[in-house]
């Protein structure tokens, strides 16, 4: 089974205390994932959840704070990095899904990891992408 590819929302919403079903869910999610390898980011997701973090909470996370949290919890996640490749594959995409730009990366992104599934309440669900699925995981 390959590993889910989890968007940033699920990391901001950790932080999120106006809904708390999502809160829970974000944190049930990203245990299970960190306990048992079963999920990974990209470089573009910690960029969007630390800049979430840091700069439009209703209480930021401190620098030392938002080090931490990227340390234990993004790092460990992280396994995909900015490459020319990947690149060209978010403007294919782009072009042939009609989709923003920075939704294509986080898509070329996941089928770079060889991922089945992704994790994500800003893409369409049941969206597919080749053998690549969106699940918005907080939808009941």
């Amino acid at each position: 089974m390959s590993a889910d590819f989890y968007d940033s929302n699920l990391f901001v919403y950790l932080f999120d205390e106006t809904a708390p079903a999502k809160q829970q869910r974000a944190d049930e999610l990203i245990r299970r994932a960190l306990a048992e390898q079963t999920a990974c980011i990209s470089f573009q997701v910690v960029q969007e959840t630390l800049n979430v973090l840091t700069r439009k909470l209703a209480r930021p996370l401190t620098p030392a704070d938002a080090e931490v949290f990227m340390q234990r919890i993004l790092v460990p996640l992280w396994t995909i990095m900015p490459s020319s490749d990947l690149y060209s594959q978010a403007i294919d995409l782009q072009g042939r899904a009609a989709i923003s730009f920075y939704d294509a990366l986080i898509v070329a992104a996941a089928l770079k990891a060889g991922c089945t599934r992704l994790l994500s309440e800003d893409l369409q669900h049941g969206q597919t992408f080749g053998a690549l699925r969106i699940e918005n995981p907080f939808r009941t």
